[in-house]
């Protein structure tokens, strides 16, 4: 359901970024330069980790390049990285800086001033050294030397576009004149790395030696260029691997046909596409000069802007006041018992023999363990089968799950996790066991996605390790762990999940204790604005439609349908008990159900399923949503509203910007992206929309305010604004700006 590339960037940026973050000691970021006695300047980027071209790194390049320039003792000149690492890239933090300030003179000029003018067209040749990974920025650097030499399995990659830009550094010209046109396109509308053994293959790197003899071969290759027995290449000047001008037109009109079908909101790819047509027909270096024009504008836009936030937002959630910032160490958790082998639980139990720790799967009866065991060795084999996983990987993994009946594995396990039915008597049943079977230090968790943590653990005593793990389905492929804590929830128990979370590959989020958490909570309108729309005498097929040209892989019909109408009718019983003076009730799942129709469970809802095809809308639902309609009775004069495209989908997405609002002044959530990065990791909202609170800010409060106050007149008071919304409307006060006062903050914290 998600496109993980828009979200987790590889490379470049993750890398720079981490570097900006975690050390920011600019102290650490220089450029030194050593001649030999061969008369090679060696000229070294150390930024640890990865190297990024921050800001003093480029001043430091400049200064260093017209030092060996100037010098009459330098013959030629190698480029490496400290550390075994080439350069990771950009450091992002200046895209940061640009989108708060609105100022595109903080971006340096690298394209022109330094890889075309000091570099490319240097009196003097100029060898990249590239060990580990030259990624972004990193890469274009390197390919503006006149010579590559690269360790073996170094990552060579143009990520840029995962974060709504594209290459700025003349990357979109030299790439396809050294790999060719085909290649380099799908390298950068990817944004997928390749390794130095294919780059070699292709052209991009001239030759792969071990790490050792890197620097030996890569001077005398250098003086060889100055000596004239290599050749002297300027990258930008090729244009062997271009083809005609009508193969070239033909390769780019397919992509652009494919970025439209798959990237049809994203502005980057189509322009990416343009600087490179603009290289092919005019030259590479009008093609560099457009780059540029063309990357700051992009810098700039609205997809940039929410690409960057998610994804400082994804490293902003693993600090969580009074939790990590106390001094506390994670403890192991070797073993892990879960609690019942359903979707939920297998799915679970599958995350975490993954994440190579120990599971025991309880359940009721053999027929329903074996059913159990079944499904994860399934969903195991699923990822072999995808070759998301080696076969040896696998037969680790099941090799580390134990099916049981009884609880007496359960006595030496670090954690637990229930994933039984939501029935709050069966939850407290088990919750009584397993505290008097595990050990003291045991953290008992729940996998319920709606019910009251207080009540879940209420006949306990030890509700300091009440938690809960909130998976997402299918769990072992969702990225997302909500943990919800109570009042009582010690804070090792939080940072014993937290650091479970990341060793199984999720993004943990941690939450508050509340109906619906904050997820479930937020987005518990969303459906129910659809509805209200249906029985307005909208076109439910529209609606699905819209939503999806929107940004989220399905609309909430279709959604709906495939979540099965048992989970609708249960879900909506615990908001409309939570919030009945917000809750929209529609007859129309109790119709479905009537009419034998359950979704896609049985092949039959508001779509046709049928195996090995698309859904199909299914006209025979038609007369059921008549009827929904005669009973609900909302139609204005009983007549069909007139609408447009627009309004269905502000309907419906403002509505989950309210309740957001909402969360966000209960202090449900530590900061308001923490909101953003659940919403993009746990309900597939684009991540180029920068998530669900970024996405209002982008709108603007006192538009979705104005909106909601005239539909709440007009239609129902599931549209009322709240008074967090009305208060940002009428301050100007960004709905992601923090609270001003922590007491609601503290309240579920």
């Amino acid at each position: 359901m998600l496109n993980i590339g828009n979200m987790i960037v590889e490379g470049l940026l993750v890398l720079a970024s981490n570097q900006q973050i975690e050390s920011s000691k600019m102290a650490q970021a220089t450029v030194t330069m050593e001649v030999g006695s061969d008369g090679v300047a060696l000229i070294t980027i150390s930024n640890p980790p990865v190297n990024a071209l921050a800001l003093p790194i480029l001043a430091g390049l400049k200064e260093k390049f017209a030092e060996a320039m100037r010098r009459d003792d330098v013959k030629a000149v190698v480029l490496t990285g400290n550390n075994g690492r080439f350069s990771g890239g950009f450091d992002i933090n200046v895209f940061q800086k640009v989108h708060e300030t609105g100022d595109i003179s903080h971006l340096p000029d690298v394209s022109v001033e330094l890889v075309s003018n000091t570099l490319e067209d240097a009196k003097k040749p100029i060898v990249a050294a590239v060990q580990g990974l030259a990624l972004g920025g990193g890469l274009e650097v390197a390919m503006g030397c006149h010579a590559r030499i690269a360790a073996p399995g170094t990552q060579l990659g143009l990520p840029e576009l995962s974060l709504g830009v594209m290459p700025g550094f003349g990357g979109t010209q030299r790439l396809p004149r050294l790999l060719g046109l085909s290649k380099a396109i799908d390298m950068m509308l990817t944004s997928k790395p390749i390794r130095s053994e294919e780059g070699k293959k292709l052209g991009l790197i001239d030759a792969i030696v071990p790490p050792q003899d890197l620097l030996k071969v890569s001077r005398q290759w250098a003086l060889d260029i100055a000596e004239a027995r290599k050749p002297w290449v300027r990258s930008l000047h090729r244009t062997d691997k271009i083809g005609s001008l009508s193969e070239a037109r033909e390769i780019i009109y397919n992509a652009r046909q494919l970025a439209k079908r798959t990237a049809p909101n994203m502005p980057q790819h189509q322009a990416c596409l343009d600087v490179i047509e603009e290289g092919i027909v005019h030259g590479g270096y009008a093609g560099v000069l457009k780059e540029v024009k063309v990357f700051n504008e992009l810098v700039l836009s609205d997809t940039a802007k929410g690409l960057v936030h998610i994804f400082f937002a994804q490293r902003a959630i693993s600090k969580v006041p009074k939790v990590t910032d106390i001094g506390l160490k994670p403890r192991p958790v070797k073993k892990v018992a879960v609690i019942g082998g359903g979707l939920m639980g297998s799915g679970i139990a599958t995350a975490l023999i993954l994440g190579n720790i120990n599971v025991v799967l309880k359940e009721v009866n053999s027929e329903y363990l074996q059913k159990g065991i079944k499904t994860i060795t399934a969903n195991v084999r699923g990822l072999v089968a995808r070759k998301k996983l080696a076969q040896a990987q696998a037969e680790k993994a099941l090799s580390l799950i134990k099916g049981v009946l009884d609880y007496s594995e359960f006595r030496d396990a670090d954690m637990v996790i229930e994933a039984v039915i939501e029935n709050v008597p069966l939850k407290q049943k088990i919750f009584s066991e397993i505290e008097s079977v595990c050990p003291p230090h045991c953290i008992l968790a729940t996998n319920t996605s709606t019910i009251d943590l207080n009540l879940v653990g209420e006949k306990i005593k030890s509700q300091d390790r009440v938690i809960g793990a909130h998976f997402f389905s299918p769990a072992h492929v969702m990225p997302l762990l909500e943990i919800v804590r109570t009042e009582k929830t010690s804070a090792q128990v939080i940072l014993d999940l937290m650091t479970v979370g990341k060793v199984i590959k999720k993004s943990p989020v941690v939450v508050g204790n509340c109906t619906g958490f904050a997820v479930n909570r937020t987005f518990f309108p969303y459906t129910q604005g659809a509805q209200i729309l249906l029985h307005l005498g909208v076109d439910l097929f529209r609606i699905d439609r819209l939503i999806s040209s929107f940004g989220l892989p399905m609309g909430p019909f279709q959604l709906q349908d495939l979540a099965g109408y048992g989970v609708a009718v249960a879900v909506g019983k615990e908001f409309a008990n939570a919030f009945p003076d917000r809750t929209f009730r529609s007859p129309i799942v109790d119709l479905l159900i009537k009419s034998g129709r359950n979704g896609k469970n049985n092949g039959k809802g508001y779509y046709v399923y049928e195996k090995g095809s698309k859904p199909k809308p299914d006209p025979q639902v038609l007369p059921i949503i008549e009827e929904s309609n005669r009973l609900v009775n909302i139609m204005p004069g009983g007549k069909p509203i007139t609408i447009t495209d627009q309004e269905i989908v502000e309907m419906i997405l403002f509505p989950v910007v309210n309740e957001a609002c909402r969360v966000l002044e209960e202090g449900v959530v530590v900061r308001a992206s923490d909101l953003d990065v659940a919403s993009v990791l746990g309900m597939s909202f684009p991540s180029y929309r920068g998530g669900i609170v970024f996405w209002g800010d982008l709108v603007g409060a006192k538009h979705i305010y104005a909106s909601l106050k005239k539909w709440s007149e007009k239609y129902s008071n599931f549209y009322k604004p709240s008074r967090f919304l009305e208060e940002r409307a009428k301050t100007g006060v960004p709905l992601s700006a923090p609270l001003s006062t922590s007491t609601s903050s503290r309240a579920r914290l």
